[in-house]
């Protein structure tokens, strides 16, 4: 009987894992798509200076999005029952939060227009720090969604609110109102987005704060909202870094911080998408150690089989599709691109394996990697800078190879997931990515043209790479192979 109820749970759990996958991944998709197309439009119209004005208060733009995944949201989930004023307690206490960040970085934008040299930086940044405060206020409702597994809810608000902040955006580029049109795009999501949240989940806070509920969360929260503050910083301190110790130092930061978002957007969306489903999955069965290693194991074949031949494939393309789309004016950001994407490609098992440190409620050692990692790549920062911008891009990727590296040390340790374990699960998808890149690479290089070169080349190798897959007999092929063959017969 007890083995009865185990294999039903497992079911379940495989259920509620499709299901989740699906709306997260729909949900990303189009979030990224509609990003995607908003760029590109933005990036034609509007001076590559005005982009490199954001670039440089983009870590203060992660501090915002911090606060949408902030400590306490995370640890919520993480608890079982949790009460009304509980939650009102830490909605309240985020309103605060947030209110308390806005006006230091309002008082403090002069100061950062005097280190970078740009005027235009203290109007821009005191706008665009307003999502601080806004987005505090939708923080209790997403996490309430993710709580019910409600990934379909997330994907019917994130959509409208990304689609109107573009079409926002857009307009007013056409009308040349140039920064202000992406300073406009970020205040503007923040708000429908928060809009969206209060309509679909009814949630309202109740007059009343507890301190001593609070506590409750206090101490694993605290811990992750520092961790996640280091992490914010350094990952993006680079736009800073290049404004402050290179010439030229707007078009500079602009070719680096838009490469980095365009090699982002299939890896971000890998990432979010699995590290929404690793929130919910991880922390249900955060006690059974054999389950947690399967789960974590199959989480990370599954991004292998994905991210891999993506990657490796940007990497093919970047200068082609670059120049088709903008010409000359971006082409100077490819070699930054296409470095960027060798970590690209690694960076969602980063993600998932952090969130395991959580479901397990180590926050001790989420916070103690995050605080060490970021000592080395400051250490990394200082070996790499001489080489220019493209030994930062390059001390990025060490440093994301060695943080993959460190994660699955302590992953053996919390539930015996090792290194090992991680390349029998992942080194097939990447030798034959490998091997699908070097066929395109030979059998296209001689194509003129570059709509028929991006053409050929993502037919050739992804071709080659599924044909691989099933010859080889890989699982993922297997199981893709049976969802068809499932979904064929409902039909």
């Amino acid at each position: 009987m007890q083995q009865y109820i185990s294999a039903m749970k497992e079911v379940d759990l495989k259920t509620k894992t499709a299901v989740s996958l699906f709306w997260s991944f729909l949900d990303k998709f189009g979030h990224q798509l509609i990003n995607l197309f908003s760029s590109i439009v933005l990036m034609a119209i509007v001076a590559k200076a005005e982009f490199g004005i954001i670039g440089i208060l983009a870590v203060f733009i992660a501090f915002s999005n911090l606060l949408i995944d902030s400590g306490f949201s995370r640890a919520l989930l993480n608890r079982k029952k949790v009460s009304i004023v509980e939650y009102s307690s830490v909605f309240y206490f985020n309103v605060v939060l947030g209110s308390i960040i806005y006006i230091i970085l309002f008082f403090s934008a002069p100061y950062f227009a005097n280190i970078f040299g740009e005027p235009k930086i203290t109007p821009v940044a005191r706008i665009l720090f307003i999502s601080f405060v806004i987005n505090s206020l939708g923080l209790i409702h997403q996490t309430l969604l993710i709580k019910r597994a409600d990934f379909r809810g997330l994907t019917k608000v994130n959509i409208p609110a990304v689609l109107l902040s573009a079409i926002a955006a857009i307009i007013m580029a056409l009308q040349g109102m140039g920064v202000w049109a992406l300073v406009a795009q970020v205040v503007a999501h923040s708000l429908f987005r928060t809009i969206f949240l209060w309509f679909y989940t009814g949630w309202r806070p109740v007059g009343k704060f507890s301190f001593e509920l609070l506590k409750n969360s206090m101490q694993l929260s605290i811990k992750l909202l520092t961790a996640s503050l280091v992490s914010a910083l350094f990952n993006n301190i680079y736009p800073a870094i290049i404004a402050y110790f290179f010439p030229n130092s707007m078009n500079n930061v602009a070719d680096y911080t838009q490469a980095n978002k365009y090699q982002d957007i299939p890896f971000a969306m890998i990432s979010n998408t699995f590290r929404s489903i690793s929130m919910l999955i991880l922390s249900e069965i955060n006690q059974e150690i054999e389950r947690l290693k399967r789960v974590v194991g199959k989480l990370l074949k599954t991004i292998s089989f994905i991210s891999f031949p993506v990657g490796m494939l940007m990497i093919l393309i970047a200068e082609p599709v670059f120049s088709l789309i903008w010409q000359d004016k971006w082409l100077s950001a490819v070699p930054y691109f296409q470095m960027l994407a060798l970590a690209g490609m690694v960076s969602p098992f980063v993600f998932v394996l952090n969130e395991l440190y959580i479901a397990r409620e180590r926050a001790d050692i989420f916070l103690g990697l995050e605080i060490a990692k970021r000592i080395v790549l400051v250490i990394l920062i200082w070996l790499f800078i001489p080489k220019g911008i493209m030994g930062l891009a390059m001390s990025w990727v060490v440093y994301t190879y060695f943080t993959l590296m460190v994660s699955l040390i302590f992953s053996q340790l919390l539930i015996r997931y090792s290194f090992i374990d991680f390349m029998r699960d992942a080194s097939p998808y990447a030798l034959i990515s490998l091997a699908s890149l070097s066929l395109s690479y030979f059998i296209t290089k001689d194509i003129n043209g570059n709509l028929l070169y991006i053409i050929t080349n993502i037919a050739t190798m992804l071709g080659s790479y599924l044909l691989l897959c099933k010859i080889l007999k890989l699982e993922m092929i297997k199981e893709i192979e049976i969802w068809l063959f499932k979904k064929s017969n409902n039909e």
